[in-house]
């Protein structure tokens, strides 16, 4: 991120929408839910271009700290979770969109529908 400007939730909304129509996910009922993956796109990007101009301080070098990590890292991976979830959620990720392909694909009759059923909550 160093050296790079920080997109704005407006245009990280746009790539996302625009993202999920080449996917063919795309449903205006995603909006309100591409509002807040855009959100935590940008709150990514923001603390990620701090976390790299402080040095990538990791821990804490505090008396009282004890060695924890740094407030913006523990962030950072809080929002990689989030994102993460989010993005499988939107169907952007090749898991999410595999998933969906093989849901798509199994018919109510096919005998091995409960099976991949089965595999996928486990």
């Amino acid at each position: 991120m160093a050296g790079k400007n920080i997109p704005q939730k407006d245009t990280i909304k746009r790539r996302t929408i625009g993202y999920m129509k080449e996917l063919n996910t795309y449903k205006k009922q995603y909006n309100q839910l591409i509002e807040v993956y855009a959100d935590l796109l940008h709150q990514y990007y923001i603390l990620t271009k701090e976390f790299e101009e402080s040095g990538y301080e990791v821990v804490m070098e505090t008396e009282k700290s004890g060695g924890k990590k740094s407030p913006i890292l523990a962030t950072l991976e809080n929002l990689r979770k989030d994102i993460g979830t989010y993005s499988d959620r939107l169907m952007l990720n090749a898991k999410a969109n595999k998933d969906s392909e093989i849901s798509i694909k199994a018919s109510d009759n096919d005998p091995f529908n409960k099976l991949f059923d089965g595999l996928k909550s486990g």
